[in-house]
Protein backbone atom coordinates (compact mmCIF):
# COMPACT_ATOMS: atom_id res chain seq x y z
CA UNK A 1 0.00 0.00 0.00
CA UNK A 2 1.82 3.46 -0.69
CA UNK A 3 2.31 5.78 1.38
CA UNK A 4 0.08 8.47 1.93
CA UNK A 5 0.54 11.79 -0.30
CA UNK A 6 2.59 14.36 2.21
CA UNK A 7 1.33 17.58 3.29
CA UNK A 8 1.79 20.80 1.13
CA UNK A 9 4.95 22.43 2.71
CA UNK A 10 4.44 26.28 3.64
CA UNK A 11 7.55 29.53 4.46
CA UNK A 12 5.64 31.62 6.54
CA UNK A 13 8.14 34.04 5.36
CA UNK A 14 9.21 36.92 2.77
CA UNK A 15 12.86 36.62 3.66
CA UNK A 16 14.54 35.85 0.79
CA UNK A 17 17.24 34.14 3.25
CA UNK A 18 14.85 31.60 4.63
CA UNK A 19 13.85 30.87 0.83
CA UNK A 20 17.57 30.39 -0.07
CA UNK A 21 18.01 28.35 3.12
CA UNK A 22 15.08 25.94 2.83
CA UNK A 23 15.92 25.12 -0.86
CA UNK A 24 18.79 23.55 0.33
CA UNK A 25 16.69 21.11 1.55
CA UNK A 26 15.42 19.93 -2.29
CA UNK A 27 11.68 19.73 -1.05
CA UNK A 28 8.97 21.21 -2.59
CA UNK A 29 7.68 23.94 -0.76
CA UNK A 30 5.73 27.65 -1.65
CA UNK A 31 6.20 30.66 0.89
CA UNK A 32 3.29 32.93 1.79
CA UNK A 33 4.25 36.63 3.92
CA UNK A 34 2.50 36.47 7.06
CA UNK A 35 0.98 39.21 8.71
CA UNK A 36 2.27 39.69 12.31
CA UNK A 37 2.92 42.30 15.06
CA UNK A 38 6.32 41.64 16.05
CA UNK A 39 6.15 44.14 19.16
CA UNK A 40 7.76 42.64 22.22
CA UNK A 41 5.60 42.07 24.89
CA UNK A 42 7.11 44.08 28.15
CA UNK A 43 9.91 42.64 29.92
CA UNK A 44 9.82 39.37 27.38
CA UNK A 45 12.89 37.45 27.11
CA UNK A 46 14.84 37.48 23.49
CA UNK A 47 14.03 33.67 23.05
CA UNK A 48 10.74 33.97 24.25
CA UNK A 49 9.99 36.70 22.07
CA UNK A 50 11.73 35.26 18.77
CA UNK A 51 9.57 31.71 19.34
CA UNK A 52 6.20 33.56 20.02
CA UNK A 53 6.75 35.47 17.04
CA UNK A 54 7.96 32.04 15.25
CA UNK A 55 4.46 30.49 15.86
CA UNK A 56 2.54 33.85 15.33
CA UNK A 57 3.91 33.77 11.70
CA UNK A 58 2.73 30.21 11.43
CA UNK A 59 -0.31 30.14 13.10
CA UNK A 60 -0.99 33.50 10.38
CA UNK A 61 -0.33 31.83 7.60
CA UNK A 62 -2.35 28.46 8.43
CA UNK A 63 -5.47 30.22 8.80
CA UNK A 64 -5.23 31.09 4.83
CA UNK A 65 -3.86 27.22 3.80
CA UNK A 66 -5.54 24.74 6.19
CA UNK A 67 -3.86 21.37 5.60
CA UNK A 68 -0.71 22.62 5.05
CA UNK A 69 2.49 21.94 6.91
CA UNK A 70 3.69 25.85 8.24
CA UNK A 71 7.29 26.76 8.61
CA UNK A 72 7.05 29.87 11.08
CA UNK A 73 10.86 31.47 12.26
CA UNK A 74 12.12 34.50 13.61
CA UNK A 75 15.10 36.10 14.70
CA UNK A 76 16.05 38.02 18.10
CA UNK A 77 20.01 39.98 17.72
CA UNK A 78 20.88 40.64 21.40
CA UNK A 79 24.69 43.16 21.70
CA UNK A 80 24.62 42.84 25.79
CA UNK A 81 21.13 44.24 26.85
CA UNK A 82 20.27 46.06 23.60
CA UNK A 83 18.51 44.69 20.95
CA UNK A 84 19.69 45.31 17.50
CA UNK A 85 17.02 45.67 14.80
CA UNK A 86 17.35 46.13 11.22
CA UNK A 87 19.51 49.15 10.10
CA UNK A 88 17.30 50.63 7.34
CA UNK A 89 20.83 52.61 5.89
CA UNK A 90 23.90 53.36 5.46
CA UNK A 91 24.47 55.49 8.54
CA UNK A 92 22.27 53.53 10.70
CA UNK A 93 24.84 50.65 9.83
CA UNK A 94 27.34 51.92 10.50
CA UNK A 95 26.53 53.02 14.03
CA UNK A 96 25.63 49.53 14.22
CA UNK A 97 28.50 48.20 13.71
CA UNK A 98 30.62 50.66 15.42
CA UNK A 99 28.53 49.70 18.91
CA UNK A 100 28.98 45.81 18.07
CA UNK A 101 32.52 46.54 17.45
CA UNK A 102 34.68 43.98 19.69
CA UNK A 103 31.33 43.01 21.34
CA UNK A 104 29.97 39.57 20.90
CA UNK A 105 26.59 39.07 20.02
CA UNK A 106 23.69 36.76 20.26
CA UNK A 107 21.64 35.38 17.40
CA UNK A 108 17.68 33.85 18.78
CA UNK A 109 16.77 32.00 16.05
CA UNK A 110 13.57 30.55 17.03
CA UNK A 111 11.29 27.55 14.66
CA UNK A 112 7.80 26.68 14.72
CA UNK A 113 6.64 23.45 12.47
CA UNK A 114 2.57 23.87 12.39
CA UNK A 115 0.83 20.64 11.05
CA UNK A 116 -2.47 22.62 10.60
CA UNK A 117 -4.59 19.58 9.78
CA UNK A 118 -3.73 18.68 13.40
CA UNK A 119 -2.52 21.21 15.28
CA UNK A 120 0.49 19.78 16.26
CA UNK A 121 3.17 22.08 16.43
CA UNK A 122 6.99 21.17 16.93
CA UNK A 123 9.21 23.95 18.73
CA UNK A 124 12.77 25.11 18.90
CA UNK A 125 15.43 28.30 19.66
CA UNK A 126 18.50 27.91 18.41
CA UNK A 127 21.07 30.26 19.52
CA UNK A 128 24.23 31.47 17.89
CA UNK A 129 27.26 33.51 19.18
CA UNK A 130 29.47 36.29 17.37
CA UNK A 131 32.68 37.59 18.47
CA UNK A 132 32.94 40.91 16.16
CA UNK A 133 36.60 41.75 15.71
CA UNK A 134 37.42 45.20 16.72
CA UNK A 135 36.55 47.68 14.24
CA UNK A 136 37.67 50.85 12.89
CA UNK A 137 35.27 53.55 10.37
CA UNK A 138 37.51 52.48 7.51
CA UNK A 139 36.91 48.87 7.54
CA UNK A 140 33.20 49.45 8.59
CA UNK A 141 33.01 51.40 5.33
CA UNK A 142 34.63 49.15 3.36
CA UNK A 143 32.61 46.17 4.32
CA UNK A 144 29.31 48.62 4.03
CA UNK A 145 30.05 49.46 0.52
CA UNK A 146 29.98 45.92 -0.55
CA UNK A 147 27.11 44.05 1.38
CA UNK A 148 25.41 46.76 1.90
CA UNK A 149 23.63 44.27 4.38
CA UNK A 150 20.62 47.10 5.84
CA UNK A 151 17.83 44.11 5.78
CA UNK A 152 20.10 42.56 8.19
CA UNK A 153 19.36 42.82 11.75
CA UNK A 154 23.29 42.97 13.03
CA UNK A 155 24.47 44.90 9.66
CA UNK A 156 26.12 42.02 8.72
CA UNK A 157 25.89 39.25 6.35
CA UNK A 158 27.72 36.41 7.06
CA UNK A 159 27.37 34.36 5.08
CA UNK A 160 28.57 36.69 2.37
CA UNK A 161 31.87 39.47 2.66
CA UNK A 162 30.69 39.65 6.56
CA UNK A 163 32.20 36.77 7.62
CA UNK A 164 35.09 39.37 7.49
CA UNK A 165 34.06 41.24 10.21
CA UNK A 166 33.72 38.04 12.65
CA UNK A 167 36.70 36.92 15.22
CA UNK A 168 34.31 33.34 15.87
CA UNK A 169 31.15 31.78 15.64
CA UNK A 170 29.68 29.80 18.46
CA UNK A 171 26.48 27.38 18.20
CA UNK A 172 24.79 24.44 16.91
CA UNK A 173 23.52 25.52 13.31
CA UNK A 174 25.36 27.97 11.30
CA UNK A 175 22.28 28.12 9.26
CA UNK A 176 20.50 29.71 12.38
CA UNK A 177 22.35 32.35 12.14
CA UNK A 178 21.10 33.34 8.63
CA UNK A 179 17.47 33.04 9.47
CA UNK A 180 16.64 29.23 9.70
CA UNK A 181 17.96 26.38 11.53
CA UNK A 182 17.82 23.86 9.32
CA UNK A 183 19.62 21.03 11.61
CA UNK A 184 15.83 21.20 13.81
CA UNK A 185 13.88 21.61 10.87
CA UNK A 186 15.16 18.83 8.81
CA UNK A 187 14.04 16.17 12.35
CA UNK A 188 10.53 17.81 12.48
CA UNK A 189 10.34 17.44 9.04
CA UNK A 190 10.83 13.44 9.53
CA UNK A 191 9.10 13.51 11.82
CA UNK A 192 6.22 14.50 9.90
CA UNK A 193 6.99 12.03 7.52
CA UNK A 194 9.69 13.37 5.10
CA UNK A 195 12.50 11.86 3.86
CA UNK A 196 15.69 13.39 4.51
CA UNK A 197 17.88 12.82 1.97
Amino acid sequence: MPAPPLPRLVLASSSVYRRELLARLRIDFETHSPDVDESPCAGEAPAALALRLACAKAAAVAKRIPHALIIGSDQVAMCGARELAKPGNHAAAKRQLRDMSGQTITFYTAICLLNAATGGRQTAVVPVTVAMRTLDDVQIDRYLAVDQPYDCAGSARIEAFGITLVGKIGGDDPNALIGLPLIELCKMLRNEGFELP
